[in-house]
């Protein structure tokens, strides 16, 4: 028997996607604006109720494919989250999170006059709806760590690219300036990234050299 005061209702259960880029180097993550109640014109996360047959994972690659264009990027379950408030909602409820980390230049934003999608900085977010604050700092937690011992960040960067925009990405997420000579070390010396055989000018400094990921998916080093 249900304990007194307790619903035999199952609850209900949301998928909610972090969208996370580096832009104009800052971390932003993707918002829409909400038109309608519960927490009517407060900006939330992308994501909707979960509609069986349809898996978790297949619900978070879809919302992701719905608002950015794009697919084949790293796509994470964050964690469950069973006490985010719910507004004017009575009906009980878990929000199952995931994370994604995309290319700006490749994303296109859904074109909606009711969602309004937008890139927010992640450290300087309105209260958002349903409690997506405490989403959102646990998704950027989450990728800090993941930065320590896997090359997540190949998803935030193009096929090609220079140390020092690779330092950018790192700086963006971890938002904190890095010794430039120690991070490239590094860098070079856990083989996760190699010679892509060009280079490109960077302003008025001799051409840089290009680099590539060993390989372009979630890989331990």
């Amino acid at each position: 028997m249900s304990p007194p005061g307790h619903s035999l209702t199952p609850p209900l259960i949301a998928v909610v996607v972090v969208i996370l880029s580096v832009i104009e180097d800052g971390l932003r993550v993707l918002l829409i604006h909400r038109s309608a109640g519960p927490f009517r014109d407060s900006w939330a996360l992308p994501g909707g109720l979960l509609a069986p047959p349809e898996s978790l994972d297949q619900a978070a690659a879809r919302k992701l494919v719905e608002e950015t264009g794009v697919g084949d990027v790293y796509l994470e379950q964050l964690y469950t989250f069973g006490e985010l408030p719910r507004g004017d909602a009575t009906e009980r409820g878990v929000a199952v999170a995931y994370f994604a980390l995309v290319q700006s230049a490749q994303v296109r934003l859904r074109e909606s006059d009711t969602w309004q999608p937008a890139w927010h900085n992640v450290h300087v977010l309105p209260p958002l709806a349903f409690g997506n604050n405490a989403v959102v700092d646990y998704a950027v937690r989450r990728l800090r760590s993941k930065l320590e011992y896997t090359n997540v960040a190949y998803s935030l960067l193009p096929r090609q690219f220079t140390l020092s925009e690779l330092q950018q990405v790192y700086e963006a997420i971890l938002d904190r300036e890095l010794d430039k000579r120690n991070f490239r070390r590094r860098m070079l010396s856990l083989g996760v990234i190699k010679p892509a055989g060009g280079t490109r000018m960077e302003g008025a400094h001799r051409p840089a050299q290009l680099y590539t990921f060993a390989r372009r998916e979630p890989v331990t080093i």
